[in-house]
């Protein structure tokens, strides 16, 4: 079935977007402390909302608008989209890997990089229901396989 913006009542789609932006090899993951609701106070990956068609370059905005982090600092893939019919939005994850070290600037939320041994399911600790370390999971599966073949040495 092909979704497009537009959910099964006919009402436009909300759409957002979240960065997993990992240092050079491999071992942890920026996140940002939440300073609002929802889960304030909780880690979650950057992003924020798409607001044009040009979805790859909302993501490196949302990206250096969050972090400093420009698209000479880091290669971005689209890696997965999840549609959340029941809450009427689209959130779409991309990942990428910094190809030198950079000085952050933060925007808002306070920026940490994270051990990739964390556990990122936890809820007291990482927002999302359980998002974080799905996302977290998977990109490890698709770095592990090569899917992004070239992308990232092993």
């Amino acid at each position: 079935m092909l979704f497009s913006c537009y959910n099964l009542l006919g009402d436009y789609m909300k759409k957002y977007n979240v960065i997993a932006v990992f240092n050079m090899d491999f071992s942890k993951v920026l996140m940002c402390k939440r300073t609002k609701e929802p889960y304030k106070g909780k880690y979650n990956f950057v992003g924020g909302k798409i607001e044009n068609e040009d979805h790859l370059s909302e993501a490196y905005r949302e990206l250096l608008e969050e972090t400093g982090i420009t698209n000479k600092d880091i290669e971005l893939k689209h890696f997965m989209t999840s549609i959340y019919l029941a809450f009427n939005y689209e959130l779409e994850v991309y990942y990428g890997f910094l190809n030198k070290n950079i000085e952050l600037i933060e925007e808002i939320n306070k920026l940490e990089w994270i051990n990739l041994n964390d556990n990122f399911f936890n809820l007291d600790k990482y927002a999302g229901e359980g998002n974080v370390g799905h996302i977290i999971e998977e990109i490890k599966v698709d770095v592990s396989n090569n899917v992004w073949e070239g992308f990232k040495d092993n």
